[in-house]
C-alpha cells in the first residue's frame, strides 16, 4: 500500500521527503515545546504552595517580610489558595507521588529555613475538592467570558513539620493555552509554504529539461531518428548533460546512416555477381548439379535479404497506417493455403491496428514458415486480450527445450543446426519477427504446448501488439 502511495517522479519523492521531514521536525519541537510549558507551568504552582506554606508557618511579621520580598503575581496567586493543618499524611491508597516536584518544593521549603520531615505531592481531580471546585465556578460565574477555564485537576502539596502536623495546600492547574497550538498550527503551515514552494520551483527546474530528456531518448530508442538538437536549458548541470547527449544522438544517427550505406552497397555488390552465376549455371549440362547450384543461390539471396531487413527494420521509412489485422492474417493464410501448405486462420474479430503493413507480413511470414519447418502445420489465431491485439501461431513439431526457448530468438540460431537444403534459412527468421514486433511497440515469445500427459505436442509463437 505504501509503494503505491510513494510518487515516482523525482519531484514528487522530494517534496514528499520534505513534507515528511518538516511535520517530524515540527513535532518533536511541538513536543519539546508542550513538555517545557509543562514543565514552567509546574514550577509556577510548586512556587505558588511554596510560598502559602511558608506564610502559614510564620508570624505576621515574617509573613509581611516574606511577601515583601517575593514576586506580586505569585503573591496573589497564593492569597487565593487555603491552607489545612492536617493530623496525618494527606496521600490516599493508589496514589502516584511527583518525586521531582517534591524534591523542588522541599528545597525552596529548607531555603526559607523551615525544617521538614516529608514532602508529598501528587495530582488530584478538581472533582475530588467540592468546595475548590464550587469557589472556581462562582469566579467564573462573575467574570462571564473573560474568565478562562475551569480546571480540571489539583496540584496537591503537603508537608509534614517536625514540630508535628501536616500543612496542605490545593493548586488548581491551569490548562494548556489552546492559542499556543493555533499559532504552532499556523507556523507549520506557514514554514511548508514557504520551504515546499521554493524547493518545488528549484526541483521544477531540473526535472522539466529532464522529463523533455527522457521522452527524447524514448522516442530516439523506438524510432532511431535524429529530428534536430535538443535545446539545452535548467541548470548548468543539467545543461551541460542534454549538450552531451545530442553529440551522443547526433554521432549514433552518423554511424546508423553510414551503416545503412554500407549494408545497401553490400547488398548491391552481392546480388550482382549472384545474378551473374543464375546466367551461368544455365550452361551446366547436369541438371541436377545445375539444381543444387541454383539452390544455393537461392539460400544466398534469401539469407542476404534477412541480414539486410533485419539491419533496417531499426530505422523504418514508411509511416505506421491504420490497418484491420484480422483481414491482414487471413491474407497470409491464405497466401500458404494456395501454395497447398497446411495453414489454417480461425475467422477473428474487426481489430484495427496502427502497422508498418510491409514489415508485419514479412515477420507472420517468417513465423508460419518456421511452422511449417519444424512443425509440418500452421494453426493462426487473433484474439483481443487486455489492450492488445494477439496472434498466436501453433504447430505440431517437437517443440524446443525449455532452457533454449529465448536463445532462438538470437540471430542465427536455428532449431536443426544442420543448415541443410531441406530446412533451409540461416536463423534470422524468427530474430527479424521479434525486431518487427519491438518496431511496433510489441514482443515476440516462444512456449511449447503441453499435452494432458504433460509432453511436448508442439511450440506456441505468439505476437503480441498494442491497440494504440
Amino acid at each position: 500500500m505504501l509503494a503505491r502511495l510513494w510518487p515516482r517522479s523525482l519531484q514528487g519523492q522530494l517534496l514528499l521527503a520534505i513534507a515528511l521531514a518538516l511535520l517530524l521536525a515540527q513535532g518533536i519541537s511541538a513536543a519539546l515545546l508542550w513538555r517545557a510549558q509543562a514543565e514552567r507551568r509546574e514550577a509556577a504552582l510548586i512556587h505558588s504552595a511554596a510560598i502559602r506554606i511558608v506564610t502559614a508557618s510564620r508570624d505576621r511579621s515574617d509573613d509581611h517580610f516574606a511577601e515583601h520580598r517575593q514576586s506580586p503575581r505569585l503573591l496573589a496567586a497564593a492569597r487565593q489558595l487555603r491552607i489545612e493543618r492536617l493530623g496525618g499524611s494527606p496521600l490516599r491508597p493508589g496514589e502516584r507521588r511527583e518525586h521531582e516536584a517534591e524534591e523542588e518544593l522541599a528545597e525552596i521549603l529548607t531555603a526559607q529555613g523551615m525544617e521538614l520531615t516529608e514532602v508529598v505531592v501528587v495530582h488530584r481531580p478538581l472533582a475530588d475538592d467540592l468546595r475548590l471546585a464550587s469557589r472556581l465556578a462562582r469566579q467564573a460565574a462573575l467574570l462571564g467570558n473573560r474568565a478562562q477555564r475551569t480546571p480540571d485537576n489539583l496540584l496537591v502539596a503537603a508537608v509534614a513539620q517536625q514540630s508535628g502536623g501536616w500543612l496542605l495546600v490545593r493548586v488548581p492547574v491551569p490548562r494548556g493555552d489552546p492559542a499556543l497550538l493555533a499559532s504552532f498550527i499556523g507556523q507549520t503551515l506557514l514554514l511548508f509554504a514557504l520551504l515546499v514552494g521554493a524547493i518545488a520551483l528549484i526541483v521544477g527546474r531540473i526535472t522539466r529539461p529532464l522529463a523533455a530528456l527522457t521522452r527524447r531518448l524514448e522516442q530516439f530508442a523506438a524510432t532511431r531518428a535524429v529530428d534536430g538538437q535538443m535545446p539545452p536549458e535548467g541548470p548548468d548541470d543539467i545543461r551541460r548533460l542534454i549538450v552531451a547527449h545530442n553529440a551522443m544522438e547526433a554521432r549514433i544517427g552518423a554511424l546508423l546512416d553510414e551503416k545503412d550505406v554500407m549494408l545497401g552497397a553490400i547488398g548491391h555488390d552481392l546480388k550482382t555477381p549472384l545474378t551473374a552465376l543464375r546466367v551461368r549455371i544455365e550452361s551446366v549440362e547436369d541438371e541436377t548439379e545445375r539444381a543444387k547450384m541454383a539452390a544455393t543461390i537461392e539460400d544466398i539471396v534469401r539469407s542476404l535479404d534477412d541480414i539486410l531487413s533485419l539491419a533496417r527494420v531499426g530505422r523504418p521509412s514508411d509511416p505506421r497506417e491504420p490497418t484491420e489485422l484480422s483481414a491482414l492474417v487471413a491474407n497470409i493464410a491464405e497466401e500458404f493455403e494456395d501454395m497447398g501448405e497446411p495453414v489454417s486462420f480461425a475467422p477473428s474479430e474487426r481489430i484495427v491496428v496502427p502497422l508498418r503493413t510491409t514489415w508485419l507480413r514479412r515477420a507472420l511470414r517468417n513465423l508460419v514458415s518456421n511452422a511449417l519447418r519444424y512443425g509440418q502445420t500452421a494453426r493462426v489465431t487473433l484474439t483481443r486480450e487486455n489492450g492488445f491485439a494477439v496472434i498466436r501461431v501453433e504447430d505440431d513439431g517437437p517443440g524446443i527445450p525449455d532452457a533454449d526457448l529465448d536463445r532462438m530468438l538470437e540471430p542465427f540460431t536455428r532449431g536443426d543446426p544442420s543448415r541443410n537444403s531441406v530446412t533451409g534459412g540461416a536463423g534470422l527468421g524468427l530474430t527479424l519477427a521479434r525486431a518487427i514486433a519491438e518496431q511496433h511497440g510489441g514482443r515476440l515469445t516462444l512456449a511449447n504446448r503441453r499435452d494432458a500427459a504433460g509432453g511436448v505436442s508442439g511450440l506456441i509463437a505468439t505476437l503480441t501488439l498494442p491497440l494504440g
